[in-house]
Formats: structure tokens, sequence, C-alpha cells
């Protein structure tokens, strides 16, 4: 593991908001000069604490105004049964995120989908259909008040 000081923060606290920014502008937040911060920045991904670089997108300009999370419990702990849940939201176009989690539930999804009527055939056709699949409890996201990326 990394040992991060406050400089190291203060970069990849910038980056998480905007990975487009300028070395310059970077070098001046982290109070470096742009050579050091560049430094900085490629010793960071040397060491995989950045692992890449990617756009956020925004589902409502997707047309994905209906975001939810999911919890999903599988009716099996066999191996087969979490590959072919693992394999089944991988080619859903619809399924954002995916975790496999601890406690009551195996696994916790963020679905992003038009509408209530696009979220119901999601959840009937493709989890409803899945053959593991025990329980499936939604969470309708109203409002994200703190997003870490934003």
């Amino acid at each position: 593991m990394a040992e991060l000081d406050q400089i190291d923060e203060t970069i990849l606290i910038a980056l998480q908001r905007n990975a487009r920014i300028s070395n310059v502008d970077l070098a001046d937040r982290a109070g470096l000069s742009p050579s050091a911060c560049l430094r900085r920045v490629q010793a960071l991904e040397r060491s995989g604490v950045i692992s890449g670089y990617h756009a956020k997108l925004n589902p409502r300009a997707l047309g994905r105004d209906f975001v939810s999370y999911i919890s999903v419990g599988l009716s099996s702990q066999r191996k087969a049964a979490h590959e072919a849940f693992e394999a089944a939201v991988k080619d859903a176009p619809q399924v954002a995120e995916c975790h496999n989690v601890t406690g009551s539930f195996e696994y916790l999804l963020r679905v992003e989908v038009a509408d209530l009527d696009a979220y119901k055939e999601f959840h009937t056709q493709i989890l409803g259909a899945l053959p593991d699949v025990a329980s499936i409890t939604s969470l309708v996201v109203m409002a994200s008040p703190k997003d870490r990326f934003v």
C-alpha cells in the first residue's frame, strides 16, 4: 500500500473532480512546480493508486433518468450460480455497477434505465428470468446530494 501525504491527497482529489485538469493547474492547486507535480502523478500511476482515467456520464443526458440500487439474493452458493449471475449482468446494458457483497444478499447492482416501465421490464425479463435469483429488493434513487466524483 502506498504511503500518501497531503500533497498526494490534494492531487488525487483534484483528479477525481476533473481528470482533464492541466498539469499547470494541478501543480498550482498542490503547491508544486509543474515538473514536480507531473513526477508525483506518474509515481501515483506507477504505484497503482491511479489505475485509470474515466469520463463520468450523466444518466439523465443519456435518457436513463430512473436509477435504482438492487440487492439480489441467490438461491445457491455454488460457484456456477455466481458465475452465471455475473455473466448475465455483464451482458445487461442497464447494469452500471455490480458488486459481490457480504451480508443478507450476494449482489448489489446499480441500474440505470429510462423510466419505471423500462425498470419493470429489466426486473421481470432479465433479473426475474435468471434461474438462481431468489430475492430482489429495489431502492429507487430520488436524489444524490453527495457524489464522490462530482
